[in-house]
């Protein structure tokens, strides 16, 4: 059976871009502290557990693709790296130098907010996000945090070349599971656009 994807609508296509059009999604989401690989782990293993049912009904929930990561207060030469079915955005840096990270899965389209099982634990709190126009960089093989940066400005590029506004972050965005083939691999970069 294949995974869920978030719905979207074609809206151009050139080469490895294509500007889409999001339709409405509903996200789990949790925030944890650490470098990437740490939050990423942490953060997965708290909205799995939820989605497995750690929920008010004890309801397993589908996963979906992709993983999506997000970084916040990027500048210019800042990184986004990425991890395994989750969403993941930087928040900010503390006091110790160890950044908050906003993990996040979205849930099957099926569901309404409402209608979405309540999470037992605390920390993972349930999020709609309303209809997106994305413009997306799509390439395979394997990721390196120099590489998503080389892709994310390459997206920026293009986005500029349309005419288009940024109005959101950079989200890098992977597929398949890791154990997946470097050349089977599907990645994409997204940012969030406006005429």
């Amino acid at each position: 059976m294949a995974t869920e994807e978030p719905k979207y609508t074609l809206l151009e296509k050139s080469e490895s871009f294509e500007l889409r059009s999001y339709a409405p999604q509903i996200i789990a989401q949790v925030k944890v502290t650490g470098d990437m690989d740490t939050a990423s782990s942490q953060g997965f293993r708290l909205i799995a557990a939820y989605i497995f049912g750690q929920n008010q009904v004890s309801q397993t929930i589908s996963m979906t693709a992709p993983v999506g990561i997000e970084m916040n207060n990027q500048a210019q030469s800042a990184k986004i790296a990425m991890t395994a079915p989750v969403g993941i955005q930087a928040d900010k840096e503390s006091q110790a130098g160890a950044q908050q990270w906003t993990v996040s899965f979205v849930m099957p389209a099926a569901y309404t907010f409402t209608s979405l099982p309540k999470p037992i634990n605390p920390q993972v709190k349930i999020r709609e996000l309303p209809a997106e126009k994305k413009a997306v960089l799509i390439f395979s093989g394997l990721y390196s945090e120099d590489k998503v940066v080389e892709k994310t400005q390459a997206l920026e590029a293009w986005i500029k070349s349309k005419g288009l506004q940024i109005t959101g972050e950079p989200q890098f965005a992977r597929y398949n599971p890791p154990w997946t083939l470097p050349f089977l691999r599907r990645n994409e970069i997204l940012i969030q656009v406006r005429d």
